[in-house]
C-alpha cells in the first residue's frame, strides 16, 4: 500500500535578487490597457543573495510537486521519484528580468497567465494559498486571486491523488460581471532543454511565428529545438482529438500535459541556438544547460482573446507527469471540491476585497477575499467620500481606473486630480486628463503629475520632465524618461547635466549607464561612449526584443562585432 498524499508547508532557499520597489510611474503608452491599474515592477537587480521563500509540497509516493504562493503561484518544481529526475526546468536561481507586463519575470516551472497577451501581471506577485479536502480525501493546495487589470476571478487547485503519477491542476475563471471580458489563459511548462529534445503532440500542422513578426502556416515538423533564432510554434489540434503536448529525450522520458477540451491551444517556445538567445538563458538561468517552453492556452495562438460572457464560469483540468498513456482527467470529480471553502495558509492582495466592497458583489464561493492593507486605504476613503491629501513628493500608488465615477465626484486635491487625470487618460479623454493634471499642479506642484503631463504636452516633455526629475531625483524610470526627452528634443547637453546632477546609486544603473553612452555619443564623445562599454554595465531590465544596445554599439564602434555580454540579439537575420 502507498503512502497518503502530504501536504507540507516550508520555505525554498536560492539565491535570489530582491524584486525592489515598485515603479511610481503608471503605465500611460501604448500598453496602458494591459497593465492598468498595475504598477510596474523593474527595480530589481542582477547581484543574488540566499534568500528563503514560501513554499509549498504536495508529495506522493510517485512525484513532489514544489509551489511558490509569493510568485504567481509557480509550480517550480515536479520532481519524478522513481527516476529522481525533475520533469519540469528548475531554475537554481531567482532572477526577474523584463518579460512580462508589469516587467518582472522569472523563468522556469510552470507559470499560470491570465490577462491579456504576454505573461500576466501576476507572476511576480503573491496570490492566496489555502487548503481543502480532495474528493478522495487527499489535500488539495487551493491558489487563487483577482486578477485587476480584466476583473476576474480565478483559482488554481493542485491534486495529487495518493496513487496518481500527474499532479492535476484544476483552473477556473469566473467573470462576476454583466458585461463580456476578453479572456486570455496559457499555462506555461519549461522544461529542460537539450539538442536531442523531441516535441509530441496530436498535431501535424500549426503556425510558426518569429521576430521578424511574421506568422506562416507550416508543417509542425519543421520547427525543431535547434532553430537558430527564437521562434514559437502553434499546434493546429485537429477537432475532437485530446489535447495533450510533451517534451522528451531520446530515451523517451520527460514531462507530458493534457486537459480537458476547453484547453485547446498548443504551443512550443525556444530560444533558439543563436548568440542572443543563448545569452538570454544565461541571462534567465545562469550556470544552466538551457531551457524550452512547452504551453497550453484558450485559444490556438498567443495573439488572440476569447469572449468571455458576463457572469460566466469557465473551467478545466490539467494534468503534469511523465510522458506515457495520456493520464485519466476526473473533471467532474475536481468540480465537486471546487466551491469548498478553504483554510488559508497565505494571503494575498487586498484590491479584490476592495472590489467586493464597491461594487456590492457577494464573495464567490471557494475564493474569499477579505485581507486589506495600506495600499487600500485610500481607495477606501474615497468610497467614504474624500481622498486623503499626502505629501506631494511621495509616490501617489496607483491609480483604480475602474472607480472613475467616484474619482469624477471626489473633492479636488492634488491627489484626487492625479488619479483622476489617469483614469481619463486610461478611457480616452486625453483632454480631459490634461486638465485634471494642469489643477493638480495649480494645487500643489508634484513630480506626477509634471511626468504624466509630459505625456499629454510631448513638445514639451523634455522641460517637464527635467522639473519632475528635480523634485524627485532617486526614482530611476522618471530619469530615463528625461533623458529619453531630452534626447529626442536634441538637447543632448542638457542631458548630460540631467545626468551630472543624479544620486550616484541612481547615475550608476545599468540602464542610466547606457543612457550615458548615447548622451556621450550625441555630444559627439565617440571615445567617452565607447570607454562606458568598455568599463563594462548590465542593464537589469533589458526588454525581450530591445535592440538598445546593439543599436547604440553600432553606433559607437561600426562594423566591430558586439560584445557577447551585450548581445542580446533575438534574431541572426535581416
Amino acid at each position: 500500500m502507498g503512502r497518503k498524499t502530504t501536504l507540507t508547508v516550508t520555505e525554498l532557499g536560492l539565491p535570489a535578487a530582491a524584486l525592489g520597489p515598485e515603479n511610481p510611474l503608471p503605465v500611460l503608452g501604448a500598453d496602458r490597457a494591459k497593465v492598468l491599474p498595475c504598477l510596474l515592477q523593474d527595480g530589481y537587480g542582477r547581484s543574488r543573495v540566499e534568500t528563503t521563500l514560501p513554499a509549498v509540497v504536495l508529495e506522493n509516493d510517485h512525484l513532489r510537486a514544489t509551489v511558490l504562493p509569493g510568485l504567481g503561484g509557480r509550480l517550480h518544481s515536479l520532481l519524478h521519484k522513481a527516476s529522481g529526475r525533475d520533469l519540469l526546468f528548475r531554475n537554481p536561481v531567482f532572477q526577474p528580468a523584463n518579460l512580462a507586463l508589469r516587467n518582472a519575470w522569472f523563468a522556469g516551472g510552470v507559470e499560470w497567465n491570465l490577462g491579456s497577451t504576454g505573461h500576466t501581471t501576476m507572476t511576480c506577485a503573491p496570490m492566496f494559498a489555502g487548503t481543502v479536502d480532495g474528493p478522495d480525501g487527499s489535500p488539495v493546495l487551493r491558489l487563487w486571486e483577482w486578477e485587476r487589470t480584466r476583473n476576474l476571478v480565478y483559482q488554481v487547485d493542485l491534486w495529487l491523488p495518493p496513487e496518481s503519477e500527474f499532479l492535476y491542476v484544476g483552473v477556473r475563471i469566473r467573470n462576476p460581471w454583466q458585461q463580456e471580458v476578453p479572456a486570455y489563459w496559457w499555462s506555461n511548462a519549461a522544461v529542460p532543454r537539450t539538442d536531442d529534445t523531441r516535441i509530441l503532440v496530436p498535431a501535424q500542422e500549426g503556425w510558426h511565428y518569429g521576430y521578424s513578426q511574421k506568422l506562416s502556416r507550416v508543417d509542425a515538423s519543421h520547427v525543431t529545438v535547434a532553430d537558430r533564432d527564437a521562434a514559437d510554434l502553434f499546434y493546429d489540434i485537429p477537432a475532437g482529438q485530446q489535447p495533450w503536448i510533451a517534451a522528451v529525450d531520446d530515451d523517451g522520458f520527460g514531462l507530458m500535459q493534457a486537459s480537458t477540451d476547453r484547453l485547446r491551444g498548443r504551443k512550443l517556445f525556444v530560444w533558439g541556438t543563436g548568440a542572443g538567445g543563448r545569452r538570454w538563458q544565461s541571462w534567465l538561468a545562469p550556470g544552466t544547460g538551457g531551457y524550452l517552453e512547452i504551453q497550453a492556452g484558450l485559444a490556438p495562438t498567443q495573439f488572440e482573446y476569447v469572449p468571455m460572457p458576463g457572469g460566466a464560469s469557465w473551467d478545466w483540468l490539467e494534468a503534469y507527469g511523465p510522458y506515457g498513456d495520456i493520464p485519466a482527467l476526473p473533471l467532474d470529480s475536481w468540480r465537486s471540491v471546487a466551491d469548498s471553502e478553504p483554510s488559508r495558509l497565505f494571503a494575498g492582495a487586498g484590491w479584490g476585497a476592495l472590489e467586493l466592497l464597491r461594487t456590492g458583489t457577494d464573495p464567490l464561493p471557494g475564493t474569499p477575499f477579505d485581507s486589506l492593507g495600506p495600499e487600500q486605504e485610500p481607495w477606501l476613503a474615497l468610497l467614504d467620500g474624500a481622498m486623503p491629501v499626502p505629501d506631494p513628493l511621495s509616490p501617489p500608488g496607483c491609480t483604480l481606473v475602474a472607480w472613475s465615477s467616484l474619482l469624477e465626484a471626489a473633492p479636488d486635491s492634488w491627489f484626487s486630480l492625479y488619479h483622476l487625470g489617469v483614469s481619463r487618460w486610461y478611457h480616452g479623454d486625453l483632454l480631459g486628463a490634461e486638465s485634471a493634471w494642469e489643477q493638480s499642479l495649480a494645487l500643489a506642484e508634484s513630480p506626477w503629475s509634471l511626468r504624466a503631463l509630459a505625456f499629454a504636452r510631448p513638445a514639451q516633455a523634455g522641460v517637464l520632465l527635467s522639473r519632475a526629475i528635480e523634485l524627485a531625483p532617486s526614482v530611476p524610470a522618471l530619469a530615463v524618461e528625461a533623458l529619453e526627452a531630452l534626447l529626442t528634443a536634441g538637447s543632448a547637453d542638457a542631458a548630460a547635466a540631467v545626468l551630472a546632477s543624479l544620486p550616484e546609486d541612481v547615475a550608476s544603473l545599468g540602464r542610466l549607464r547606457l543612457m550615458d553612452a548615447r548622451i556621450r555619443h550625441a555630444r559627439g564623445d565617440i571615445a567617452g561612449a565607447r570607454a562606458v562599454f568598455d568599463a563594462g554595465f548590465e542593464v537589469a531590465d533589458l526588454r525581450e526584443g530591445e535592440e538598445s544596445l546593439n543599436h547604440t554599439w553600432a553606433l559607437i564602434a561600426g562594423p566591430e562585432p558586439i560584445p557577447a555580454a551585450y548581445d542580446f540579439r533575438m534574431t541572426t537575420t535581416g
